[in-house]
């Protein structure tokens, strides 16, 4: 199977997750109405294009490729500085804009944050994953049964960090940079062979559960 087939299997693969997150953000009362929920999709969903922009300004150092493991300098600088960082980046100055225009401010915030986060990390890694299946289908269904859950972990902490941004800086730093670890490790294992890339998978649901379990915790005095 190749070609638009494989396209729209991997868009179909990672629309379940917006789906499965739409339903259950309805049925928690969790507070991001489904408009905004879109918003927040798209809006993730952009930051992808913006995060390339960024890429394309910062340039490739000799022996970055993780395939075949060259200077290990330039290979954490590609992964961790030229792409989380800038894709974490993209995602924070899109929450910026959009934060304050949803009135994400006050107790919720953090929540409400976190939530929004998630969402827009899904609308990224749809995007992603569409790309993975017009240019290397050989990774690409590991990339977008991965890259959902990665992205979603990801983008809950970046939303975390835009809605705490008036608390002070170390909150936002530290929750920021918890991002970029987690997405910059991930990047190196996922192209790596056998226990890396196991463990790379485990990774990305395992942030993913953490911020679920996060966000389910802010809501337990709502359902109360």
């Amino acid at each position: 199977m190749s070609g638009l087939p494989v396209l729209l299997f991997l868009i179909f693969i990672s629309a379940l997750p917006v789906l499965l997150l739409f339903l259950w953000y309805r049925r928690a009362r969790c507070p991001v109405s489904p408009l905004w929920f879109l918003i927040f999709l798209f809006g993730g969903a952009s930051s992808l294009f913006l995060a390339l922009i960024m890429q394309g300004l910062i340039p490739v150092l000799p022996g970055s490729s993780v395939r075949s493991l060259g200077n290990i300098g330039s290979v954490l600088f590609n992964q961790f500085c030229r792409i989380a960082a800038t894709e974490e980046t993209a995602r924070f100055l899109v929450f910026l804009i959009l934060f304050p225009l949803a009135r994400i401010k006050g107790e919720q915030a953090l929540l409400r944050g976190s939530a929004a986060g998630l969402a827009a990390g899904l609308g990224f890694a749809l995007i992603e994953s569409a790309s993975y299946g017009a240019s290397d289908t050989g990774i690409a269904l590991l990339r977008t049964v991965t890259s959902a859950p990665l992205h979603g972990a990801c983008g809950a902490r970046v939303g975390a960090a835009a809605a705490s941004f008036g608390e002070g800086p170390f909150p936002v730093i530290l929750r920021f940079l918890s991002a970029v670890a987690i997405h910059g490790m991930y990047n190196i294992m996922i192209f790596s062979s056998g226990v890396l890339a196991v463990m790379a998978i485990l990774a990305a649901f395992c942030a993913l559960a953490s911020s679920i379990l996060l966000i389910r915790f802010q809501l337990k005095p709502r359902d109360s």
